[in-house]
């Protein structure tokens, strides 16, 4: 089934209801080959010289993550800039079905929206704050991601002038397909 991502949330959500202790990380390898990270090179360029003042702590570069998005998806965009304003590099992969990637990484049907990242060996589904991917990589739990389902009004991405944010729940994927909620917005 090809899919436009950028369909009113009442289409979104039937298409994607008939579709589709801390651990270490998943492992990149385990995700399909067209969103497993590239290995390290074999040897790495002479480091930049540092900005940080000496003896204050070095902020460790933030992980890139590769959005898939539709090519005329404008929330998608504007969840992207929403990521990058936080400091994250992303790469962006525009296609117009992405059922089959949503399917290989495991994201549950009920539980889709119109974009998909992947960071770590995580994945990002939908309008997912910030501040919970940074939460994710920090807190690195045995799963498969986390995911927003469909698109909720006020969410990242899918802001309105008036700042009403409609209550919300970012659940956390694991591993055996189940989910369970990792925070809640618009409280």
């Amino acid at each position: 089934m090809k899919s436009n991502f950028c369909l009113p949330a009442f289409a979104l959500a039937a298409a994607f209801a008939s579709a589709c202790s801390p651990a270490a990380p998943p492992e990149a390898a385990s995700l399909p080959a067209p969103v497993a990270q590239a290995p390290a090179p074999a040897s790495a360029p002479a480091a930049a010289p540092s900005l940080v003042a000496e003896g204050s702590p070095a902020a460790s570069p933030l992980p890139r993550l590769v959005v898939h998005k539709s090519p005329t998806c404008g929330c998608c965009s504007a969840w992207i800039k929403h990521v990058e304003k936080a400091g994250y590099p992303v790469e962006v992969v525009n296609g117009e079905d992405l059922n089959p990637l949503k399917l290989a990484i495991g994201v549950p049907a009920g539980k889709g929206s119109c974009h998909t990242a992947i960071v770590e060996g995580y994945f990002i589904e939908g309008h997912v704050p910030v501040e919970d991917v940074a939460r994710l990589l920090a807190e690195r739990p045995d799963a498969r991601g986390l995911t927003v389902p469909g698109m909720p009004v006020g969410s990242p991405g899918m802001e309105v002038p008036s700042g009403e944010v409609q209550p919300y729940t970012v659940y956390l994927v694991n591993r055996d397909g189940s989910s369970t909620p990792f925070s809640q917005h618009g409280r």
